[in-house]
């Protein structure tokens, strides 16, 4: 699927133009389902004041680039709540990819596997590349083969939704971000910091 800015909001801020009124979420999308699904793994404080949703492929160089900034940003703001919506649309070794860091959750090691994927180099990997990463995390691959063939209905299920909400909501390629009411493509640290104050701001305003 062809790559899209929806909103250059890097470029929005070099600018100092204003971040975007309208919500992201509009009438006939679930929303709750974009931001709580059970199912759909989470990082940073459960209870942070502000949600971050990040639709992201492990073959998309973009979320690739964009990965260490998140998390970085993340972390170091300690309110911000990440739902990863794992969204493989690029290749079929990114549907192997998304199928094992959902399996490795019911260890609780989707961030290790996620972490793995997110930094192997270039794009068009594959298979096997995924799956070495994986093995040198360390996590029980015994057990994480298992839950795939156990879990294999769910986790389907899992990313048969995700793409549904991406397309609910317009989604043309990754990855994308919805940070409170505003939707961003890649970022870079200095973005995401900008990105969770505006949504903060435009939180304490409503």
């Amino acid at each position: 699927m062809q790559r899209r800015h929806f909103l250059t909001l890097a470029g929005m801020l070099v600018a100092g133009a204003t971040f975007p009124t309208s919500p992201v979420l509009s009438q006939g999308v679930d929303v709750d389902a974009i931001l709580r699904d059970p199912a759909a793994p989470t990082s940073g404080n459960p209870n942070g004041d502000v949600t971050v949703v990040a639709f992201l492929d492990y073959n998309c160089p973009y979320c690739k680039k964009a990965a260490p900034d998140l998390e970085r940003a993340v972390k170091e703001d300690g309110g911000i709540r990440l739902v990863y919506k794992d969204w493989p649309i690029l290749t079929e070794a990114s549907v192997y990819g998304a199928q094992m860091a959902l399996a490795a959750k019911y260890q609780d090691g989707y961030d290790k596997v996620h972490h793995a994927l997110m930094a192997i180099p270039g794009r068009g990997v594959s298979k096997e590349q995924m799956a070495a990463a994986v093995r040198a995390t360390g996590i029980d691959i015994d057990r994480l083969n298992a839950d795939l063939n156990t879990h294999v209905g769910d986790i389907a299920a899992l990313l048969r939704r995700n793409l549904a909400q991406a397309e609910s909501i317009g989604l043309q390629g990754t990855p994308t971000y919805l940070i409170g009411p505003f939707r961003t493509s890649t970022l870079d640290y200095a973005g995401f910091k900008e990105a969770f104050a505006e949504a903060r701001r435009r939180q304490a305003a409503e």
